[in-house]
Order: structure tokens, then sequence, then C-alpha cells
């Protein structure tokens, strides 16, 4: 039996074509943002581990959530925020204000050992034999990936002085495309590849899972890819080798995401928020280059969410999501003083 079409289930686009969703991209109101505001203010300067902001009313911002939360679930699986005034609000304000509205999309997940729910993505000058290195606390290229939640949020505190653009693909996209043209690679691609523990994950006890990059269950897509983590179990003792026709699928998916026809070039400015849908988009960034003043570097914000409305996924995923039912809470890191 062959792998099953998600045309017309899902929202395909190709390249450019995600501008040409409605609703893809909305500004935030002067209302709404006085609204945020307001709200930030009351929220403690430390929020990595505040869910203070849970009981703070944002009545006028409900009704754009709900359409984030439905468009990146139902739509393209991408969307666009602007309008936070970072140079009137300044960082702390902003980190703030960016707490309180992805928290009230969903449940915000540790992404470290340490139980960091608040990432700051920025070059830290780790050398990568460091065992705190890892590709968002650098400036190199990173390839399309997906991450350990149902959406990854972004907020732009700061842009690079040349470089780190950002660059977008509907999965959903890649997988109908090999699915009429190259159905061998997806064949490979829909059945389980081995990924090595991250290298900073050091609280799972797992040294290695086995997920598929695509898969479907309950008539639900779902996208998944990290090779990273994939080339790394290859090269691992304890983990199963690859085999030949594995690397070529790889090989094939990543050349496939690169072509302009299938992704689209996103910059961030100082103000901007990205959400994806991390089971229908795979995402990339360029390397950059700082300006020379340190404290004026290149740093945005990443929270990692499990939402409320999210599709149920293969219990294949249960060793390294936990839980996999709709709407369930899961992903992230757990952290090493116990369950995130």
């Amino acid at each position: 039996m062959g792998a099953p079409s998600f045309a017309g289930l899902e929202t395909i686009w190709h390249g450019s074509e995600l501008f040409e969703l409605p609703g893809w991209s909305v500004d935030l109101s002067p209302a709404e943002l006085e609204e945020l505001e307001r709200g930030a203010v009351g929220l403690r300067s430390d929020v990595r581990m505040d869910d203070a902001g849970a009981t703070i009313p944002l009545s006028r911002l409900t009704p754009t959530l709900d359409h984030v939360r439905a468009h990146l679930e139902l739509g393209g699986g991408v969307m666009r925020m602007r309008g936070m005034p970072v140079t009137q609000w300044g960082d702390d304000m902003t980190t703030r204000a960016f707490w309180l509205l992805a928290s009230r999309l969903g449940t915000p997940l540790s992404q470290s050992p340490a139980g960091e729910r608040l990432f700051h993505v920025r070059d830290r000058g780790y050398a990568p034999e460091d065992p705190r290195f890892r590709g968002p606390a650098s400036r190199k290229r990173l390839s399309f990936h997906t991450d350990r939640c149902d959406v990854i949020a972004f907020a732009c505190l700061r842009q690079a002085a040349h470089g780190g653009d950002n660059f977008i693909v509907s999965s959903v996209a890649l997988y109908e495309e090999l699915r009429t043209r190259n159905c061998a690679v997806l064949a490979t691609l829909r059945k389980p590849f081995p990924y090595l523990r991250h290298t900073v994950d050091t609280a799972n006890e797992r040294r290695f899972c086995r997920l598929p990059v695509f898969s479907d269950y309950d008539g639900h897509f779902a996208g998944h890819f990290l090779r990273v983590l994939i080339d790394r179990a290859d090269r691992d003792p304890a983990a199963p080798d690859l085999t030949e026709a594995q690397r070529h699928a790889l090989d094939v998916l990543e050349s496939l995401a690169e072509d302009p026809r299938f992704n689209v070039r996103l910059r961030l400015e100082p103000g901007d928020l990205q959400l994806l849908n991390n089971w229908t988009t795979f995402h990339r960034r360029d390397a950059f280059a700082d300006a020379a003043d340190p404290f004026e570097g290149r740093h945005l914000l990443r929270i990692w969410l499990s939402v409320p409305n999210s599709r149920p996924i293969d219990p294949c995923f249960g060793d390294h999501f936990g839980a996999t039912a709709a709407g369930a809470v899961r992903g992230g890191m757990r952290p090493a003083h116990g369950r995130c």
C-alpha cells in the first residue's frame, strides 16, 4: 500500500506562496500592545520559571491569539507577529511581554537540563568540543530541522550585522513532492531512523531512540527531522548504522528543502515574532556576523510550546516526546532535577 496523500487535508505552500496565505502575518494593534505592556509589568524580571502570567487578563489579545493558534495547526503552520517596540520597552520588558504572549498560546517546555523555558539564541563563543555547545548558541549555519515541541516561538531583540536570516519550508510540500516523484525515498523516510541523545540532554536515560522523518496517525501528518542527531547516531557504536538507502534518502530530502521553489527566506527585525508548527514545517538559519560591540550582537528569544490544539502523533514518538495524544502536554527536555 502506498503512502497516503495529504493534499487537501493540510495547507500546502511552496516558497513565496506562504506570503499569499490569508492571515499568516498580523500586526499587533496599539490597544493590544498597551494590554501586553500592562500585563508584562506584573511579571518578575526573571520569567524562566514564572507561571504567574496565567492570571493576568489579556481580553484584547485573546482573538488574535486564538487566530494564531488555529492558523499554526490548520493553516500554513507559520505565523509572524509584528509591532513590539523593543527600543521603547527595552530588552527586559520585551522579554516579559514575549513570555506572557507565548505562555497564553501553549505550555512552555524545558529546553535544557537546567529547566530553561526561555532560551537566549545568540553566539556564546563556545568551542565545538565544549559540552555546552549547541547550534543556537553559535553563529554557524544551521541545517533544516525541527525541535522537540509542537510550536517553536521566536522573538527578535536584535538582528545580526550580516546574515542570520531564517529559511522555512513546508514539510507537507516536501512529502507530497516525494510521494509523486520519488516514492522509494519517501518509503525510506517513513521508516525509523536512529537519533542519538543530544549532548546537552543529560537527564535523558536513553542513549538513542528511533523515529521516522515522516509519519501519519489517525489521518494527521507529522514531519520530524534533525539530521545532526541522526549522523551522530550513525557514528556511535551503541546505535545502528545507517544504510546507504537511508543516507541517500536524507540527502535527497535536504536537497529538496534547500530548493528555492520550496523554501522561503524571512529576516526577523527587532520586535518581530515568528511561530512555527514543528509538525508541518522545517526551519534553518544562515551563518551570521555580529557587530563589533558585544552588546549589539544578534539576540533572539526562543520558547518551545506544547499547544492545546495539537494533532495526535504516532505512539513511536512516546520515547522522545512523552505523551502523543492530541492536545497533550508533550516534548521538551527533562530537567536534571525531575520532569518538566
